[in-house]
């Protein structure tokens, strides 16, 4: 191999790493991963990483992303948080991670998502129910709901890995 080539393969796989890593921050890592599997697909010609592993590749990026989004639902509505509740995770989430991501040498990101995420659930059910042990039971049904459905995300970015890199190296 020449040093261009090892290069190129090694900013391929630190992409695949970072698609997984990205999941805990609630960016879409499956998305990166299908898309860095695209490109070396393309470089190279579709030799290695052909149409039929691209085709699986996508087919569990959508599975990914609707059970992670699934997942969140199942595990905030076992708590009984509400259907406002749920999106007011969702968008304290993000307001959260958007506020808190300069702080704390980047861990703001992780730290506001889920900060953000509780506080607008439990205003939310606070408001709805004016009662704070349901509202709290809520609230942490929603963040447990959350934390599974990025572990379900990483499991299936996990196996993109795992089967981008087979391809690869069969």
């Amino acid at each position: 191999m020449t040093p261009l080539e090892v290069g190129g393969l090694t900013l391929f796989i630190l992409v695949l790493l970072l698609g997984i890593f990205s999941i805990l921050f609630g960016f879409p890592g499956t998305v990166i991963i299908l898309i860095d599997a695209f490109v070396y697909g393309a470089i190279t010609g579709f030799e290695k990483i052909g149409l039929k592993t691209l085709v699986a590749l996508l087919v569990l990026c959508v599975l990914a992303e609707f059970a992670d989004f699934a997942v969140s639902l199942a595990g905030a509505v076992k708590f009984g948080v509400s259907r406002k509740g749920f999106w007011a995770f969702m968008i304290g989430g993000i307001l959260g991670a958007l506020l808190m991501t300069p702080l704390f040498l980047g861990l703001g990101f992780l730290i506001g998502t889920f900060a953000g995420g509780f506080i607008a659930t439990l205003t939310v059910e606070l408001l709805a129910r004016s009662k704070l042990k349901p509202s709290l039971r809520a609230t942490y049904g929603a963040v447990l709901g959350r934390v599974a459905g990025i572990g379900v995300k990483g499991l299936f970015a996990l196996i993109m890995v795992i089967m981008t890199l087979t391809s690869i190296y069969s």
